[in-house]
């Protein structure tokens, strides 16, 4: 799990080996957020608050 950044207690990682379309999670103390990449959107959210979500 490569972790790209960390910003505002935001972790912005991949998984190497993961199906397509490309995409990002992004995880706090919260939960976890998954964004597409080519045309970003919010794919999936499991706890992570609205503020976080538009910070992401």
């Amino acid at each position: 799990m490569p972790i790209l950044f960390i910003i505002f207690g935001l972790r912005f990682f991949f998984y190497s080996n993961e199906h397509l379309p490309i995409h990002i999670h992004v995880r706090n103390a919260d939960g976890e957020a998954k964004f597409e990449v080519e045309e970003v959107k919010l794919v999936s959210n499991k706890g992570l608050k609205n503020k976080d979500i538009n910070l992401a």
